[in-house]
């Protein structure tokens, strides 16, 4: 009899264990997805029944008389701004932000539940701001309550008088969202419905338009001088181990550093992705403890952690103090400057090209910036700007953002001349590389700028003078460029290459029409380098592409920002050591 017992047990437990976690309701860390998804449910239907009228007397109108801003005289314009407000705050309850549940506590019901047992979940504080948001803010709200107010002014077909055209309506609903009365005519009171929810629209942008621009602004990344000084003490010790260390020094990323301050990793938030580059810098020993406080403070923002272009070490104590997951990106092209030479059938097309650019009278100089005077400098930094490719400045993960500071003395310039035609405007100035300090005995590619009206093969004339200069500035090793998805390229061009590797590679081939993916490649390959693998660092497949956006957007290749007005732009205390200065763009051929 006293065997029955357990076998009793066991079929009344898993029951039993139901029956209380549903009185428990779900866990914590749920709380805020699932709140976050009501909130999204809630403000489509309000929006819905703000919109058509039939849905707010169809079988759903038992749901939509308990909606936020369904009662009282103005029903559909309340409606129509509690809908859009909740579809605004659901991506901010998902991220488990603050300000986002308070909302939500006043606008939707299930929120008072969430204050009683849930309140903690909800912690993230907000992100950086600046005045750009502002400006987005009018062009996406005024656009989506543009196209919005085109489906209010054309659901009502019944009492519409005539047949009024795009331009009317499109008319009318401008008119609307500022108050006014528009072209397009209704019978009975439907001309009211309409016009108050129009002007809510217009009331909703102008609000959260206004509180963008004028709350208080919390500082963007930027490195400050004490920041900068302890990075750099950081390098001078341990600056060798990773190529990319050097480029943590651009002042738009911020830095935090291990309790002990011995390593630090820099980053930028940009889309809520925050984005580390390279390697942590300092000592190895110490990673773990500047990796924990980046967690902490992602988690403290809910910002997505992912770092890009860290290296093999790099990825394995990431992922094994984070439990984050590493995806190969590409191929570092690094030259050891012992073996490199120009002879053999291997850089034959290297050495025909820069025999015939020497004997079209071009001539190249490699200094330490800190060997050039200031108006050569200054011609040199006009002329990398005025160069660059594009208007949107490229460059994040491996590239420094400035030319000629006097902090940075031992970068290295290559630069090629040709005396005998007439000078231009930057005097017999045709190129420009520059390369960043990579530990004492090494150096990394930074920008590659020339002339477009010069000869071809400017860039491989450069770093060819660069190698051979190499020895005499006691430098032992070059990094060259990036090089995406490197070994798919490589394998997929192979005979025998399966249909898999073969598609991979047609793709990455037609990417490159509007991305250096191919041409990088083909680039760096004519220097004999040794490819050192790079990789990203991310939480789960599901944040990739917002991880791509995010990286795209930090390098330069996508730029989802609105230009600001001048007043509108924030103006930072200049650094006492630094010159008004170029930028530059990405390493590229």
């Amino acid at each position: 009899m006293s065997g029955k017992v357990p076998q009793r047990s066991s079929q009344v437990g898993p029951l039993t264990g139901r029956v209380r976690q549903l009185l428990r309701g779900p866990r914590a860390e749920a709380v805020p997805v699932l709140l976050g998804r009501a909130c999204a449910v809630v403000g489509l239907l309000d929006v819905a029944a703000g919109v058509f009228p039939r849905f707010r007397h169809s079988r759903m109108h038992a749901i939509a008389e308990v909606l936020p801003g369904s009662t009282g005289p103005f029903a559909a314009a309340l409606s129509l701004s509690a809908g859009v407000l909740l579809l605004l705050l659901a991506h901010g309850l998902k991220r488990c932000k603050r300000r986002a549940w308070r909302a939500a506590v006043i606008l939707l019901p299930a929120g008072a539940v969430a204050q009683l047992r849930h309140r903690d979940q909800f912690a993230a504080l907000p992100d950086p701001r600046s005045r750009w948001r502002a400006l987005a803010n009018f062009v996406l709200m005024g656009a989506g309550s543009l196209a919005l107010g085109l489906v209010i002014v054309s659901a009502h077909p019944k009492t519409l008088l005539g047949d009024p055209s795009l331009a009317d309506r499109i008319t009318h609903v401008l008119y609307g969202l500022f108050g006014f009365e528009g072209p397009v005519d209704y019978q009975g009171n439907t001309s009211w419905t309409v016009a108050f929810s129009l002007g809510a629209l217009g009331l909703l942008t102008a609000i959260t338009t206004i509180y963008l621009a004028f709350r208080p602004e919390h500082p963007a990344a930027a490195l400050t001088e004490d920041d900068e000084s302890r990075l750099r003490a950081l390098l001078a010790k341990h600056g060798g181990r990773d190529s990319l260390g050097h480029f943590a020094l651009r002042r738009d990323k911020a830095v935090v550093f291990s309790p002990s301050g011995k390593a630090a990793v820099t980053y930028r938030v940009v889309s809520g992705v925050m984005l580390a580059s390279g390697d942590p810098i300092g000592d190895v020993e110490a990673w773990p403890g500047a990796i924990e406080r980046f967690m902490d403070e992602a988690k403290a923002h809910s910002w997505t952690p992912a770092v890009m272009g860290c290296s093999e070490t790099g990825a394995e104590v990431w992922t094994r103090e984070t439990g984050l997951d590493a995806l190969e990106l590409g191929d570092e092209a690094v030259v050891d400057v012992p073996d490199f030479s120009l002879a053999g059938r291997a850089m034959r097309n290297v050495r025909q090209m820069v025999k015939r650019i020497e004997r079209a009278g071009y001539e190249t100089r490699v200094r330490r910036v800190r060997d050039l005077g200031e108006t050569e400098l200054e011609r040199i930094r006009q002329a990398a700007e005025d160069w660059r490719g594009t208007d949107t400045e490229r460059g994040f993960s491996m590239a420094l953002g400035r030319v000629g500071d006097p902090s940075d003395g031992d970068c290295l310039i290559a630069t090629a001349h040709k005396a005998d035609e007439e000078p231009g405007e930057y005097g017999d100035l045709k190129a420009i590389l520059h390369f960043v300090p990579w530990g004492t005995d090494g150096v990394s590619l930074d920008l590659m700028r020339r002339d477009r009206a010069a000869d071809p093969g400017m860039n491989e004339l450069l770093i060819v003078a660069a190698l051979q200069a190499a020895p005499k500035f006691d430098i032992a090793r070059v990094s060259l460029n990036f090089a995406m998805f490197r070994s798919a390229l490589a394998r997929g061009e192979k005979i025998g290459a399966g249909p898999v590797l073969r598609a991979w590679r047609g793709l990455l081939v037609f990417l490159s029409r509007w991305f250096q993916i191919e041409s990088l490649y083909k680039f760096n390959a004519k220097f004999q380098p040794r490819w050192e693998p790079r990789f990203v660092v991310y939480r789960a497949s599901a944040d990739l592409p917002r991880l791509g956006i995010a990286a795209m957007q930090a390098e330069g290749f996508v730029n989802l920002a609105l230009p600001l007005p001048r007043f509108l732009r924030r103006r930072r205390p200049a650094r006492p050591c630094a010159h008004r200065v170029a930028e530059q763009g990405v390493r590229a051929a």
